[in-house]
């Protein structure tokens, strides 16, 4: 499309679909037009040839072929008879019309079709009238022959083509702009439920509404197109949900560590310190504002995570492949090479009603934190439980100091500072704020001896 088509094409839906409409109507109202204005020429062809031939069946009354010689008998209605009548002994002329003259052009086309002999009809161009049809007719009988030849003006049968042709055009225009009007008002009327569709998902979208279209009371085009919207609108809700949580996290998760860096400033801003306090006051500082930069970069990643896969949309996963490949990609990072992990699901197919890459997240940190404890074996089970399924990491290590159950779950909070790995603390507050997200939750099992046991309760699909 060029650029002044571009210009000249509606901008809007209806504006299209009423031009291809009024361009399809014209193209077959031209057809239509065409091949009934063709039949009509045809049909008022027809008849003039058949007032001609009854003409000439008059005329062949009065000619006389029993003699020697063609003879024209005279009759009370000759004068009548005589007009536009050519009669001819073979094709010797006899009589012709006294309107005619020897060599104009109707005579000499009647010559013509006499010489011919037989039946036969043409169309002649004469100056007055314009167009004149003539017809033969053969007269035999007796010892003679003769033919006679009739014309007829084809003015009045042109004009009521013409006549016929012009009302044509004018109905196909009325057609037309009624075709125009009642498409644009057919086609408003069908997007109306889509405009009004439109503005309800704007609203709904801009403050995460709960409401939805549904599918019912719909036609299929528009329930299809309601299942769409909804299905945006639950991913808007959801990001905008994600939002909400990630900046009341990052406020939550933050607070401790600012916190100790503005208390460690007024300690050592309220009388002069040492070299040695002042040491101890930056490596302070420097330590808690590492560690807003890892809960920074810990729940942003989280944040890229969730935002950039299918976790923002509600959906089922199949338990056991999770589980199978989070453990063989434990095994593969080469974590503890000589710890072995036991995978215990049950035949059949246990689904989770949260996406893949949710599931992961959620039981990757409680997988990590049991290779890294455990002193030879990790057992990840799965169970249904009634109105969803447990999911349970187990692991033979030391367990949890029991001092430290209280803030198991808290964000930058570690049992052992000092145990050599460079985790933050808040893996195991990300899966559980990521499970009761989704209607679950991670839970400690304080009564297991013998090592940890952590379990994700999660609806099913």
């Amino acid at each position: 499309m060029n650029p002044l088509q571009h210009r000249l094409a509606p901008r809007t839906l209806r504006g299209r679909l009423s031009l291809v409409a009024l361009t399809t109507a014209a193209l077959l109202m031209a057809v239509l037009t065409v091949a009934f204005n063709a039949v009509l020429d045809r049909h008022l062809q027809h008849q003039a040839d058949d007032e001609l031939r009854t003409r000439a069946a008059a005329v062949a009354t009065t000619i006389d072929t029993s003699g020697p010689r063609v003879r024209v008998v005279e009759t009370a209605n000759d004068p009548l008879l005589d007009a536009n009548v050519w009669i001819y002994d073979g094709t010797r002329l006899l009589e012709k019309p006294p309107t005619a003259p020897a060599g104009n052009a109707l005579t000499r086309a009647a010559d013509r079709l006499a010489t011919g002999g037989g039946r036969g009809c043409v169309t002649a161009r004469a100056e007055n009238p314009r167009f004149v049809r003539l017809c033969s007719r053969p007269v035999t009988g007796g010892r003679g022959s003769a033919t006679v030849v009739t014309a007829l003006d084809l003015a009045p049968y042109r004009n009521s083509a013409r006549m016929v042709l012009l009302g044509s055009l004018i109905l196909d225009a009325v057609m037309l702009a009624c075709t125009y009007v009642l498409t644009r008002l057919a086609v408003g009327r069908a997007l109306r439920p889509v405009r009004t569709m439109t503005d309800q998902a704007t609203q709904w979208s801009a403050v995460g509404s709960d409401d939805r279209f549904g599918a019912e009371h719909h036609p299929a085009e528009l329930a299809r197109l309601g299942a769409s919207l909804d299905a945006l609108l639950d991913r808007i809700r959801t990001v905008l949900r994600h939002e909400r949580q990630l900046t009341g996290e990052l406020s939550h998760e933050l607070r401790t560590p600012l916190t100790r860096i503005i208390v460690e400033l007024d300690w050592w801003r309220a009388r002069p310190r040492s070299a040695a306090e002042t040491r101890a006051t930056h490596e302070v500082i420097a330590e808690a504002a590492q560690s807003m930069r890892t809960i920074c970069d810990t729940l942003l990643d989280d944040a890229r995570e969730s935002a950039g896969n299918s976790a923002t949309a509600p959906g089922t996963t199949a338990v056991a492949p999770v589980l199978h490949r989070l453990t063989e990609n434990l095994d593969t990072r080469g974590r503890r090479e000589r710890i072995k992990t036991v995978v215990d699901i049950p035949d059949g197919d246990l689904e989770a009603g949260v996406a893949p890459a949710l599931l992961e997240r959620i039981v990757n940190p409680l997988l990590t934190n049991a290779v890294r404890y455990a002193r030879s074996t990790v057992t990840v089970s799965a169970r249904p439980r009634p109105g969803g399924l447990r999911i349970t990491v187990t692991d033979d290590g030391t367990g949890v100091p029991e001092p430290f159950l209280d803030r198991l779950f808290q964000p930058g909070r570690r049992a052992d500072p000092d145990d050599g790995h460079d985790g933050a603390g808040l893996g195991l507050p990300l899966a559980r704020r990521l499970a009761r997200a989704v209607g679950g939750d991670v839970s400690h099992d304080a009564r297991h001896e013998g090592g940890a046991r952590f379990s994700v309760d999660l609806p099913t699909g």
